[in-house]
């Protein structure tokens, strides 16, 4: 008789060890909440019947369910594969049968790009750090995250650097610091330091240091280099250790700050914060930059992936003169 799995009493021990595999592996705290969302889901969807009793086929009519019934995006519905598939290879330990799994394939769609009068009209319904920010994510090609995690040793002034630490795929890279941006960094990081010194005054002042940097150099969450560019408004407690520090700003604030500055833009595209990535690498793109650079500043693995930004530069379709412009 097949024994269902009670997720009422067994879920946090199935639960915590998700997290741990996950945390051992180094995965962001963002991945680590849809996973465990995505497999609670999964094992309701098959009235709480316990994961190590299933396989390929009930995998596949729960992905079959979520692209026919809820009519999920091919993106979300690979992630909650891969929740999945990482449940069964790192914590029940169970080989999933050889068969085909159904992966969606994502629709090709050509990315939205702001004009540069465009990205002005925007920026000048922003203020404060919400400005800021917004113009490192044009100006720097910078992804949302990327932005809200950088630390004050990331900025090399000198050198008109930003270092992006633990980017997607893991990977570190090197961007552009605009000029234009210097002298205003500068002064935010004023109100960094006095800030940070605020906490220390207080007792705190520790931020969170990634992976086992905490352990190995136990004085330096406290340094003011490792403090967070964007530090929220007030001090919260980490979910995780239970300590109580000040984290970056949460990205729905800047998200909201952006969506009503395009609304009063007066524009009509569907933009978003990462538009503004969009656009970095199109009017890089337009301004003669080779390819490769651009490849390099995003941090794409594959040039496959910049090109795309080819479809979207400012010369009509494929490049071609409309015969109507000669009548």
């Amino acid at each position: 008789m097949e024994k269902n799995y009670n997720i009422q009493t067994n879920k946090s021990k199935l639960l915590d060890e998700l997290r741990n595999e996950l945390r051992a592996k180094h995965y962001s705290k963002r991945t680590e909440e849809s996973y465990a969302t995505w497999i609670k889901r999964f094992i309701l969807f098959h009235n709480k019947k316990h994961p190590k009793l299933m396989g390929a086929d009930e995998i596949n009519r729960y992905l079959k369910y979520l692209a026919v019934n809820k009519e999920v995006s091919a993106s979300t519905q690979n992630i909650a594969l891969c929740a999945i598939i990482f449940l069964y290879k790192h914590v029940i330990k169970k080989e999933i049968e050889k068969i085909d799994l159904i992966r969606a394939k994502k629709p090709k769609r050509l990315p939205v790009v702001f004009s540069r009068k465009e990205i002005k009209d925007i920026l000048k319904n922003l203020s404060g750090s919400h400005l800021l920010m917004a113009n490192l994510l044009y100006g720097s090609g910078l992804r949302l995250m990327e932005c809200l995690r950088l630390r004050v040793k990331d900025i090399d002034f000198e050198y008109n650097n930003i270092m992006v630490r633990g980017g997607k795929g893991k990977k570190d890279r090197v961007t552009v610091l605009p000029d234009i941006l210097k002298g205003k960094l500068k002064q935010h990081l004023l109100k960094v330091e006095k800030l940070h010194q605020k906490d220390l005054n207080n007792g705190y002042g520790g931020v969170y240091l990634p992976y086992a940097l905490e352990k190995k150099y136990p004085n330096a969450n406290k340094e003011l280099g490792w403090q967070y560019i964007f530090p929220a408004s007030q001090l919260s407690i980490d979910k995780r250790t239970g300590i109580k520090r000040r984290h970056h700003i949460d990205e729905s604030v800047l998200q909201r700050a952006v969506r009503v500055a395009i609304k009063k833009a007066g524009i009509k595209k569907p933009g978003s914060c990462h538009t503004f990535r969009h656009s970095f690498a199109t009017h890089l793109l337009e301004n003669g930059y080779d390819i490769r650079t651009v490849q390099d500043l995003l941090g794409h693995e594959s040039l496959n992936t910049t090109m795309i930004y080819t479809h979207v530069m400012k010369r009509g379709g494929m490049g071609v003169k409309s015969p109507a412009d000669n009548l």
